[in-house]
């Protein structure tokens, strides 16, 4: 057992509460156990499997693991609670503006000074620009995985359906996308046939210009070429108007599926979707769909922006123990290759095999729980056997061709807005799903939205972003 002290949050002020939560350590007792938050679906005998890694982590560094898997639909709050309950752990992997938020709530150790001196190999080794993508107030608060952390957009094309239609891959933009989905609909002669086929999660790059300041609120944003770094109400942008009634458009034309505004996950097979990507993983794609083949067309990027490097971080527990074995830990998975690849595919012998003298993996089973992008490099792990030579090197590529975001560096400081961003946030949330899948026009719902907004306190909102990316880039 232990006394912690953590801080939390009430209506603006700071209180410290103390509770005293059960610790866990080894089944030997003097080996520290890492327990390390992912997100997933555990398969049976993994925790027989995680002793392998775990004896393979203290041979190398004296440490064990217990890795645990919050489901992909109660993560965010499975987190939240239990960071303010105080329930220990000593390594989380947050994404997003729940990184910021829990930031704010003093959840996470403040890395800055013990990253050269505990773990300089992976202080060297992360570049520049990602250790800026999660600077809070600049400080550290978490390791970026360095992966496709540049924003590169891609259309995934059918090529069956490419060749059936004569679709111009060198074409991008929703006024071609409009002319090619109707002459497929009206092609396939099929009312079950749908072109574009999305869930009520789906985003679509629709505000994927905007950089959202980590804030978890896509109505406000600086456009990431905006050099005079204006916020917006990207609710009234044209350009996204535009994206929110092509989407109505194609909903009621049957061009989106009926019920994308009401499911978690679409069929396989699509004819059609986007993704932040890369070229070669379209062979991926193309397994886990069904098809023979996709096309892939790039259309956006790639461009860094604070959102995009926190896709994937993994923070330590401010009340960890064990602070410094987490971070030679996350040094460990982001510079040895062996342990990286057992992270990834599994157990050698049972998931997987090296074949071509080393050089590659053969997976013997894809039961595999944890999920690749939210461990570490990309650029030290073995690629599989039947993936495209330079399947790493393009996206590495991507991420050396990245243009910043003219607020790249800068995440908006949440608390003196909190409750003002809980309720724009419950504002959104009300309608987002229907606009972005277009169930909803925007013609007739945006107005509404956007009074609501304001009612609640969007302009506050507004008002203080501005004044921080003012004072922030004023002050470089």
């Amino acid at each position: 057992m232990k006394r912690i002290i953590f801080r939390k949050i009430f209506g603006g002020m700071i209180a410290l509460i103390s509770l005293t939560v059960s610790t866990c350590t080894g089944s030997d007792g003097g080996v520290p156990t890492l327990i390390w938050w992912n997100v997933g679906s555990p398969q049976s005998g993994f925790r027989q499997d995680l002793r392998v890694i775990s004896d393979y982590t203290e041979e190398k560094i004296g440490v064990r693991l217990d890795i645990r898997q919050a489901g992909w639909g109660e993560a965010g709050q499975r987190f939240t609670t239990m960071i303010n309950a105080g329930e220990y752990y000593d390594i989380l992997f947050v994404a997003g503006a729940d990184y910021n938020r829990f930031v704010s709530l003093g959840a996470f150790e403040d890395l800055t000074d013990l990253l050269p001196a505990e773990a300089p190999e992976l202080w060297e080794y992360i570049p520049d620009v990602l250790w800026d993508g999660v600077r809070v107030r600049d400080r550290i608060f978490s390791i970026p995985t360095y992966k496709d952390s540049s924003i590169t957009g891609f259309y995934y094309w059918d090529h069956d359906y490419v060749q059936k239609y004569d679709i111009d891959l060198t074409r991008t933009g929703r006024a071609y996308l409009d002319e090619v989905f109707r002459r497929m609909k009206a092609g396939e002669n099929n009312p079950r046939f749908y072109p574009y086929l999305i869930t009520r999660n789906h985003t679509g790059f629709i505000f994927d210009y905007y950089d959202d300041l980590s804030a978890g609120f896509p109505p406000m944003g600086v456009r990431h070429d905006d050099a005079e770094r204006r916020i917006v109400l990207t609710l009234e942008q044209p350009d996204i108007v535009q994206a929110l009634r092509y989407m109505h458009n194609w909903y009621n034309d049957g061009i989106i599926n009926p019920d994308a505004n009401m499911i978690d996950e679409a069929p396989n097979r699509k004819p059609f979707f986007m993704a932040q990507a890369w070229p070669s993983v379209a062979f991926s794609y193309a397994v886990s769909e069904g098809v023979d083949r996709y096309d892939p067309v790039r259309f956006f990027g790639p461009l860094f922006s604070t959102g995009s490097i926190l896709g994937s971080t993994n923070a330590i527990s401010v009340n960890s123990r064990y602070k410094t074995e987490a971070l030679r830990f996350l040094q460990l998975v982001n510079t040895d290759a062996k342990l990286r690849n057992m992270l990834h595919y599994g157990i050698e012998g049972k998931h997987f095999e090296y074949v071509n003298e080393g050089t590659a993996i053969r997976r013997i089973r894809t039961d595999w729980p944890l999920v690749n992008y939210q461990q570490g490099s990309y650029f030290i792990q073995t690629p599989l056997e039947d993936v495209p030579p330079g399947y790493w090197d393009e996206v590495r590529q991507q991420n050396e061709e990245a243009v910043p975001s003219v607020v790249l560096g800068f995440m908006l400081d949440l608390q003196p807005i909190q409750n003002e961003l809980i309720n724009c946030r419950n504002v959104w949330d009300k309608y987002a799903s229907d606009l972005l899948t277009g169930a909803s026009n925007p013609d007739d719902i945006l107005p509404r939205v956007i009074t609501e907004l304001k009612s609640n306190g969007l302009e506050i909102i507004m008002a203080e972003a501005q004044r921080q990316i003012d004072e922030f880039f004023t002050g470089r």
